[in-house]
């Protein structure tokens, strides 16, 4: 034997070595996961998917769309049977001609399917080819049918393809050429590794499969992100005002006051200097204070939407009103907090209180005729399920909400996540914007209901039926001089949808700004990075949301340098820049306060 094969035959054994140790190693996780998943908390089914009445819906609509017109769908079903046919003869040829290669590959192309291996190995290309046939024809199906409702074929169009998703080759160890190489390019290490991550998501969330989406020890709320200079200057059991230190010699007299929503936290506003918003609008020269809400726990379960305007937005109003002197502020509300903010400017308006000079809107939906992609999970399956769960917890707890978004866009925050971390075995990524995701917080138990069943289910702004201390208010009595913002593929509040809220507001003046794409990004857009447009018109905020774009102008880069040349001018002149604080609101801590941080629970959270 030469010393080349003996070094050969040494290495193999080494890996085999490591392998087996490898493998032994599986065996010890597994007991872990076995323990992890038995101490997953039970919880209302309803929370993990759609009642059954939706897919005998389905069914009941493909066999009357069949009596009804059998030659449609006969013509359907044999032309997925001669394209499977066609696909199978092709492959077959292919390996034939004694060639290891796949056959020519018509199918759409999609980056799951990325490595190479899905184009030219014959295996791995049939199974693309046959899923992606597969996944043509039953979408094809649903789609064809004209039995449903509009909402039940919305409803029955997600979830299909939330099963079509579900069933990639990809998603399957023994069908993902990536994790199959990685496996053997590490001697089985990147499974072991995987799995370890696996065990790691399951123990950390009491038994529920969460992926990890970012490093979380790559980040520190308040060393390496939200690091804007300020202090918190108020504090109660629901919010703490957070005011920012100025950057500029002078700043204009009437302040601005955002409320960010309360189902994430504020600090998206300040992820890093470069593309800081809350940094941004203090170097425009405006005294600027950031709600930062508290997290709550089982003791806030009878907290309403009705508390969070008292508490939260009119506790807040005044005290930014008591510390800089001024009689008049202007507001921001992102996202539910712009859909509350609009519910107090509603309110407001009937008292005849002048507090707020004008109003932005971030991403805000007043108007949920239409909710958009979120609306599949709208219904009272889901619905009832939520009110169930949250009586018995006094929460809606964060897990069952960044679930149910994230199954929104299911391939980039479920399914791809999960392979890189539980196949290939790769540590989460250092990524700011999925630290901060993954930072999610509860809601109380009666509030959550007051916004889904009031709001989402009954419309009840925009019908005139929802009420804020006990009177009711509607879209008309929103009166100030507003400007919203909404994102073009925002997949949680849809820019129709926002418009069409929008337009039954009762200003005369509105300013209307569609950023491209979605709901974090749009915003979150800095005019340093020159990448995501804006389309703006002079015409009315009226009509259809399609025609109102057919009209406007699109603007490369950010729309942020638009927004505050409109907030200046509602600002007033600039008067002697004010530090944090004030006789009657001592500093009580550094930004960004102990809330943004505190677990729910915690005896210093209020």
């Amino acid at each position: 034997m030469t010393t080349a094969e003996k070094k050969e035959e040494t290495d193999s054994v080494a890996r085999m070595e490591r392998l087996n140790a490898n493998l032994a190693r599986i065996d010890a996780l597994s007991q872990r996961l076995t323990a992890a998943v038995s101490a997953r908390r039970s919880h209302d089914p309803a929370l993990d998917g759609p009642a059954s009445d939706i897919y005998v819906k389905a069914a009941a609509a493909w066999i009357a769309s069949m009596m009804r017109d059998p030659g449609k769908m006969l013509e359907q079903q044999i032309g997925y049977w001669g394209k499977t046919l066609k696909h199978y003869v092709e492959a077959n040829q292919a390996l034939a001609k004694g060639e290891f290669r796949a056959p020519a590959d018509p199918g759409p192309k999609d980056r799951r399917f990325a490595n190479p291996l899905w184009e030219t190995h014959p295996f791995f290309n049939y199974l693309k080819q046959q899923y992606q046939l597969n996944a043509a024809a039953i979408t094809g199906a649903i789609g064809e049918s004209d039995v449903l409702s509009p909402e039940d074929r919305r409803r029955v169009d997600y979830f299909t393809k939330q099963i079509v998703d579900m069933f990639s080759p990809t998603n399957f160890f023994g069908t993902n050429p990536d994790a199959l190489e990685r496996a053997v390019e590490t001697d089985g290490e990147s499974l072991v590794q995987g799995l370890e991550n696996l065990v790691r998501d399951i123990e950390a969330n009491q038994g529920e499969l969460l992926v990890t989406l970012a490093d979380k020890d790559a980040f520190t709320v308040g060393g390496n992100i939200a690091t804007a200079e300020g202090s918190v200057v108020y504090r109660n059991k629901m919010f703490e005002l957070i005011q920012y230190a100025p950057t500029t010699d002078k700043v204009h007299k009437v302040p601005l006051l955002i409320f960010p929503p309360w189902i994430n936290k504020f600090y998206i506003m300040d992820l890093k200097p470069q593309n800081s918003l809350i940094r941004w609008i203090v170097d425009q020269g405006f005294t600027l204070f950031v709600v930062s809400w508290v997290n709550p726990d089982a003791s806030y379960a009878d907290v309403s939407l009705d508390d969070y305007i008292r508490d939260g937005y009119l506790r807040a109003m005044a005290e930014v009103r008591r510390i800089t002197g001024e009689k008049q502020i202007n507001a921001v509300g992102y996202c539910i907090a712009g859909t509350t903010l609009a519910l107090t400017l509603a309110h407001l308006q009937k008292a005849g209180d002048k507090t707020v000079r004008t109003a932005t809107f971030f991403t805000t939906l007043t108007d949920f005729s239409d909710p958009g992609e979120v609306g599949v999970f709208l219904d009272n399956d889901f619905v009832d399920g939520i009110e169930r769960q949250s009586a018995q917890d006094g929460i809606l707890s964060s897990v069952f909400m960044q679930r149910t978004f994230s199954f929104l866009r299911s391939n980039d925050l479920i399914y791809t996540p999960a392979i890189k971390s539980y196949m290939m075995g790769e540590a989460p990524p250092a990524f700011d914007l999925l630290f901060w995701n993954g930072d999610a917080t509860n809601l109380p138990a009666k509030m959550a209901v007051d916004y889904l069943r009031g709001l989402c289910q009954q419309d009840g702004f925009a019908q005139g039926a929802f009420e804020v201390f006990g009177e009711k208010v509607n879209l008309g009595q929103v009166q100030v001089p507003l400007c919203a913002i909404a994102c073009e593929t925002d997949h949680i509040a849809h820019w129709k949808g926002s418009f069409n809220g929008i337009k039954q507001m009762g200003s005369k003046d509105k300013t209307f700004i569609l950023s491209e794409s979605g709901h974090i990004a749009g915003i979150i857009n800095p005019p340093s990075k020159r990448k995501y447009g804006h389309w703006t018109s002079e015409a009315p905020v009226e009509g259809s949301p399609e025609a109102w774009l057919a009209g406007a102008q699109k603007t490369p880069g950010s729309w942020w340098p638009r927004w505050g040349e409109w907030l200046a001018a509602s600002s007033g002149a600039k008067v002697k820049a004010r530090a944090p604080g004030g006789p009657e609101n001592p500093v009580l801590a550094p930004a960004p306060g102990r809330y943004v941080t505190a677990k729910p629970g915690d005896e210093e959270n209020g």
